[in-house]
């Protein structure tokens, strides 16, 4: 190993003087883009799709050190953190079969206390699931909890299905007297 060898090794491994006065080191990446690096403090590549995920399903509660209390209602809710550093607010000691809970809506709690939320994957048989305290919510109305997009989507379906059975001839000739 050359002398030019061992001072590149040596760049390689002692960490840069700090940036901040915090004493944050940031050691070189090597290449020819290892100058190239986030300033202090930056948004990390994930952090707008974890902001988005939170969005979508509405993981808006109240953060610490705020008392986990819903700013529609003023009801108290079970605040769960969840793996992308926002927190739910849970129903408290509610829980529900989960194909009873629409998608979306389903939210989980691992060993550690953390919340997860299924999205749109069907449930396993016999599971059961949190439920979130905005669809219970009363100081929302339907549209703001988020129910009505989920239920138009069932109905389109659902429509769908029964132009597809009209089209193939599969539609009984009388239908049963129900009223």
């Amino acid at each position: 190993m050359g002398a030019s060898d061992e001072s590149d090794l040596r760049r390689w491994a002692e960490p840069d003087p700090p940036d901040e006065p915090t004493g944050q080191h940031l050691v070189a990446v090597p290449g020819p883009d290892g100058h190239r690096q986030r300033p202090p403090g930056t948004a990390q590549a994930w952090e707008n799709t974890d902001q988005a995920q939170a969005a979508v399903e509405h993981a808006d509660g109240p953060e610490p050190p705020a008392p986990p209390l819903c700013p529609q209602c003023g009801l108290a809710g079970e605040r769960r953190p969840t793996y992308y550093g926002r927190h739910i607010l849970l129903e408290p000691g509610l829980s529900a079969p989960a194909h009873l809970v629409p998608a979306g809506h389903r939210w989980y709690v691992d060993a550690g206390g953390r919340a997860w939320n299924s999205g749109c994957d069907e449930p396993e048989p016999g599971a059961v699931c949190r439920v979130p305290h905005r669809p219970a919510c009363p100081g929302l109305t339907p549209e703001e909890i988020g129910l009505g997009p989920w239920l138009d989507g069932v109905r389109a379906a659902n429509e769908r299905r029964a132009r597809h059975q009209a089209d193939a001839g599969m539609i009984p000739g009388d239908l049963p007297d129900v009223g």
